[in-house]
């Protein structure tokens, strides 16, 4: 029969032998009806006939982005501050009480981390500091100036949350955690997708190398217009991947300027590095859009490209001036 819950199917039966009745669902799409909605159907039922919910179990492989949108849900239900994937995995656990009747581990049930725990090679951000640096440091040109680039954004993002949460939930500062709540959340994100962008603009200028021996040893004319074909679109994602990255961190410099206005002084290098390091990974963009961009043939490309990549790095030459100017001026 229909009931209150869209796309779930769902039964009860009472287990004598424990002394407990179990409710026992299948989600259909997750995304309809959330993994936080059902189980929070179930402990109102039972709150109406005056019984304990004693926990939940999942049985087989959940998506990432259920145990994520469950954990946006109680964070906001209970007012709570939590940034780190990690720290929302172990919120979802503990309200749903998916490790009551049996250990949960969130490596070995979540399909996004059985995924990558089996790729045997996670990338440029899985090495650590010195392999990657090494690595830049190789007779090779990838991972080059745009991965370096990515990798400097990320820090320059990185160092805007540290300020802000050695700006938040301190007693001296107690009257900034409102901002602080509202001005921490856009350089964790991205500083994750900075991160990612570290592989992303690598994989792109290999995939580019790689198109150059596509038309084979002895090649015809449909072979060869097939090779600048995706010679010309192998340019364009090695262009877009930067000019997204000059993008990403553009992005930031209104709440680092805010950042600026609020927080605790004792971070002032910590901001002053951040700022330039957003500068210089905007600067970085720029120089590879533009050396990818003189082979490109499509005219209109290249002129919307350029005037948005020129753009980006003076308003971050700007933006850096003024982030600078903002922290003498508090200081003074």
């Amino acid at each position: 029969q229909p009931g209150r819950l869209k796309k779930v199917q769902g039964i009860g039966w009472y287990l004598e032998e424990e002394n407990i009745a179990q409710v026992s669902t299948n989600l259909l799409d997750f995304e309809t009806t959330p993994l936080h909605e059902v189980y929070e159907e179930v402990c109102r039922d039972a709150e109406a006939l005056k019984l304990p919910v004693v926990g939940s179990q999942l049985v087989g492989l959940i998506p990432k982005k259920a145990m994520l949108d469950a954990a946006e849900f109680y964070i906001k239900k209970d007012k709570l501050f939590i940034l780190e994937e990690e720290h929302k995995i172990r919120l979802v656990v503990s309200r749903l009480g998916l490790d009551s009747l049996s250990p949960f581990n969130p490596r070995e049930r979540i399909i996004e981390y059985l995924v990558q725990a089996g790729e045997a090679d996670g990338g440029l951000v899985a090495k650590p500091l010195g392999a990657f640096v090494r690595a830049v440091g190789e007779r090779s040109a990838a991972p080059g100036g745009g991965s370096v680039s990515a990798a400097v954004s990320a820090l320059g993002a990185a160092l805007g949350c540290m300020v802000g949460l050695m700006s938040y939930g301190k007693r001296q500062f107690e009257e900034l955690d409102a901002v602080m709540r509202k001005l921490i959340p856009p350089f964790h994100q991205a500083m994750d997708e900075l991160v990612a962008m570290v592989d992303a603009d690598s994989r792109a200028f290999s995939s580019y190398m790689a198109a150059h021996t596509r038309a084979g040893p002895h090649p015809g004319p449909a072979s060869l217009a097939r090779r600048a074909a995706a010679l010309q679109q192998g340019l364009k994602a090695a262009v877009e991947v930067p000019c997204a990255l000059a993008e990403k961190a553009s992005a930031l410099w209104p709440a680092l300027q805010e950042l600026v206005g609020h927080c605790n002084l004792a971070c002032k290098s910590d901001l002053q590095v951040g700022a330039k390091m957003l500068e210089a990974g905007v600067f970085g963009a720029y120089c590879n859009v533009m050396i990818n961009l003189k082979d490109i043939t499509d005219e209109q490309f290249k002129q919307v490209t350029s005037q948005k990549v020129s753009r980006l790095l003076d308003e971050a030459k700007q933006n850096l001036e003024l982030v600078l100017a903002l922290l003498e001026k508090r200081l003074a």
